[in-house]
């Protein structure tokens, strides 16, 4: 029904051929595709129409978790993921809401109306009471988003900037060759050394992301890292002797782990661990946010947290560990809101300014600072795409009327709004 309606909405609204969809499904499931975000790019700037349609096919991927559907739709999977949200956001709807204007809602929400109508009930993703028509603030300065940038260190303490490096062979070290894919990803392939010189659990490589970059890895033992911005992974050249496939984590990475029941895979971090035997899964433990979340996507893992007293938690797909000073707790959450930068987008669930604008800083490598210490405590619910100008994403949070903001150079201030 979903793929219908969105394919109705196209032939009739928008008269585009279907390769369109495809791209902006490609696009969504793959924001880092430089070229395919360059070419869907084009294409919302040829006309206001082309604009709204991809953000009404963008509403529906978003909230159905997956571009895949647009393809293939299973209309009891999609609606069974629509009826979740919703029921969560009329139980907990927050006050503060990013507010779009009314056409703009109605048209991001055209391509889903069928799904939400079958459900009963809509949740509208507006707020009212101020005007919609605010006059557009100029900023000073600006910032990009950020894009694939890491520095691979070597057990050697050679560094390597893999933004720099054309695709291919990166280093060979210790029985391994170290690879740089076409799509930016990091591999590791074993070698037939004749050196003697064999890789070994003792020997170390770290992956470091800066602010306002990220990056993927496929390590020794097959699985695979995303690093979020601001983060870094130190790991093993070889799993295979040790009892367990160790990493260190520091920031916040997203996890697809290679099974092998004889050697669980361990993450540490400064305030637990996490042990697991094949599965995907999230680790947000950036120094400066006060709670560590672990959320499962798949699978099962262990949460062991470094903490007197406290035992350790296997969760189930769904749940989300919360560690703090105060101890463990598990809870149910919507799994995808823990991936959104992996996926491309900030998501917010009545989430507070302060944190929001921690998020902000590390990926577009700015400076945040509050004239009214008031402003962190604005709550917003909505989502906004990663790959926009800081000046975009702040202008969304200006429409509730509740801040604003000021860009000079690298440093933006957040003031706020006094004016209803």
């Amino acid at each position: 029904m979903l793929g219908i309606c969105l394919r109705e909405y196209q032939t009739n609204k928008m008269t585009k051929q279907p390769e369109i969809l495809a791209l902006i499904a490609k696009h969504l499931d793959y924001p880092n595709d430089l070229e395919c975000k360059a070419q869907v790019d084009q294409f919302r700037k040829q006309s206001s129409e082309n604009e709204a349609f991809y953000l009404s096919v963008e509403k529906v991927w978003h909230l159905s978790g997956k571009a895949s559907l647009l393809a293939n739709v299973d209309d009891k999977q999609v609606a069974e993921r629509f009826e979740k949200r919703l029921s969560k956001e009329k139980q907990n709807l927050p006050t503060k809401q990013i507010k779009l204007s009314r056409a703009t809602v109605l048209l991001r929400w055209a391509a889903a109306a069928v799904v939400l109508l079958a459900l009963g009930s809509v949740i509208y993703l507006y707020s009212g009471g101020k005007s919609l028509f605010q006059k557009q603030r100029t900023y000073a300065s600006d910032a990009a988003p950020g894009s694939n940038k890491a520095i691979l260190v070597l057990a050697n303490g050679q560094k390597i900037s893999l933004s720099d490096i054309h695709n291919g062979d990166v280093a060979k070290e210790a029985g391994l060759s170290i690879t740089k894919t076409a799509d930016g990803q990091l591999v590791y392939n074993i070698l037939d050394d004749k050196s003697g010189e064999v890789a070994n659990e003792n020997t170390f490589n770290t992956i470091e992301t800066p602010k306002g970059g990220v990056w993927q890895i496929k390590l020794p033992d097959g699985s695979s890292v995303w690093l979020n911005a601001a983060s870094s992974l130190t790991y093993p050249l070889s799993f295979a002797k040790g009892k367990k496939r160790t990493v260190e984590l520091k920031g916040e990475a997203y996890f697809e782990v290679s099974k092998d029941k004889d050697h669980p895979f361990v993450v540490k971090t400064a305030k637990q661990e996490v042990e697991v035997l094949g599965t995907s899964f999230n680790i947000n433990s950036y120094a400066d946010e006060s709670d560590v979340k672990t959320t499962l996507l798949e699978g099962s893992v262990k949460v062991m947290p470094y903490l007197a007293g406290q035992q350790p938690d296997v969760l189930k797909p769904g749940e989300q560990a919360i560690l703090n000073a105060k101890g463990m707790s598990v809870k149910e959450v919507d799994a995808e809101e823990a991936v959104d930068w992996k996926n491309g987008y900030f998501m917010f669930n009545n989430e507070r300014q302060e944190n929001i604008m921690r998020k902000i800083a590390r990926w577009y490598n700015v400076q945040v600072e509050y004239a009214d210490a008031s402003a962190k405590n604005v709550m917003y619910y909505g989502s906004i795409s990663r790959f926009e100008n800081v000046s975009k994403v702040l202008r969304k949070f200006e429409q509730t009327g509740e801040v604003r903001f000021e860009i000079n150079k690298n440093k933006i201030t957040v003031y706020k709004e006094t004016e209803h």
